[in-house]
């Protein structure tokens, strides 16, 4: 269950960490209400509240981990707000970026 439970995590987390810079970008960039730069903000410090649920004590580790996700899902995400379509060396980063994550956080370590 630590598995599901860490990939579930890393879901939420990215999905706050860009859904907060994105509502940011579109305030700034795209002219949208200033409230969505606000909520942005609120969106984005919940993200740090939800890295701190892994169940890996150590921080380094979590957010070096998470760096490879948010590559990952910052593509997604774009593709689905945005209409953005990846290249395939986009496609090749990106999963170059989540077999790091499954060696950082899933690799067998002595304890």
């Amino acid at each position: 269950m630590p598995i599901v439970k860490s990939i579930a995590l890393f879901g939420l987390a990215a999905a706050a960490e860009i859904g907060g810079a994105w509502l940011v970008w579109k305030a700034v960039r795209d002219s949208s209400p200033w409230w969505w730069a606000a909520l942005g903000v609120v969106v984005l410090g919940a993200y740090g509240f939800i890295a701190t649920l892994q169940p890996d004590a150590h921080f380094g580790r979590i957010l070096a981990a998470y760096g490879g996700v948010f590559v990952a899902g910052s593509l997604v995400w774009g593709m689905v707000m945005d209409g953005f379509r990846p290249d395939r060396w986009d496609v090749i980063g990106a999963l170059i970026c989540l077999a790091g994550v499954a060696v950082i956080m899933f690799a067998p370590r002595q304890s």
